[in-house]
């Protein structure tokens, strides 16, 4: 099974965790969602994420955070693509729901929240965008 786009894929089983009340999700594991999950457990999207040793690659768990039994993340979606790529400068970066989401950008300086590009003034790769 050849996956095309890996972080959508990990953005989608996120969000069919969440929508199914489950405590946990489990992702094929890479260095570029790891980035991701530790973005989102920085800025209290998830509990608590960690790589399991599984085959050669390892699997990603991810634990789902709740506030009064809704899922803390209510929408996550891709904005860069493979096919389509998506990138901007560092005062371009969108301001997701007024400050109250988060985008994740790749940089050269490795992957970031928008908060974090913005301070550091780096734009980059507008890979997902979460709230």
């Amino acid at each position: 099974m050849s996956m095309t786009d890996p972080v959508a894929d990990m953005l989608a089983r996120i969000r069919n965790a969440a929508s199914a009340g489950q405590r946990r999700g489990d992702i094929p594991a890479s260095r570029l969602q790891g980035g991701v999950a530790r973005i989102l457990h920085d800025n209290h999207y998830i509990a608590d994420f960690k790589v399991l040793e599984d085959g050669p690659r390892g699997l990603l768990r991810i634990t789902l955070r709740y506030h009064n039994e809704r899922p803390v993340i209510r929408e996550m979606k891709r904005m860069s693509s493979p096919g389509l790529r998506r990138y901007v400068k560092s005062r371009e970066i969108p301001r997701i729901k007024n400050g109250l989401g988060m985008a994740i950008v790749s940089t050269p300086k490795g992957l970031m929240s928008d908060s974090q590009a913005r301070a550091a003034n780096l734009g980059g790769e507008l890979l997902a965008v979460v709230w």
